[in-house]
């Protein structure tokens, strides 16, 4: 039988909404304010939802204090209170909307775990809006 644990994280990051093929007309016109030439930022909920087999020994799915230190070195300190655009490497051409910011979060931490755990990222850019992935 299968169970799911969650570790809820919190981050704050600034980004820019910009496709640089087009013009400024359009992208104004596609991303709104959050295409602003300055940046803007988000108060970022992050949710990581593992799910696999207890492992009859210790109990655990995973050990929530290893998920936690993945989480603070892969997700936070690459993101926590940094400019997407310019302070990280994934986003220099890729744009940082949510949905894309969800498939990093989940390729770098995936990395980081056991094939036989599933993994989902729930990764809410405000109280009312937020993505998943993967799509189960």
């Amino acid at each position: 039988m299968k169970v799911a644990v969650f570790r809820k994280a919190h981050f704050n990051a600034a980004h820019r909404l910009h496709n640089p093929s087009w013009d400024e007309k359009t992208n104004e016109k596609v991303f709104g304010k959050c295409n602003n030439p300055n940046y803007h930022g988000h108060n970022y909920d992050l949710i990581v939802k593992v799910t696999g087999e207890v492992d009859p020994r210790t109990g655990y799915v995973m050990d929530m204090k290893v998920l936690k230190d993945l989480i603070q070195v892969h997700v936070l300190d690459a993101f926590d209170h940094k400019n997407l655009n310019l302070d990280t490497e994934e986003f220099k051409t890729l744009n940082p909307t949510a949905e894309n910011i969800a498939i990093v979060i989940w390729q770098r931490l995936r990395a980081q775990l056991d094939d036989t755990l599933d993994l989902t990222i729930r990764l809410y850019e405000t109280e009312r809006n937020f993505v998943e992935f993967p799509v189960q």
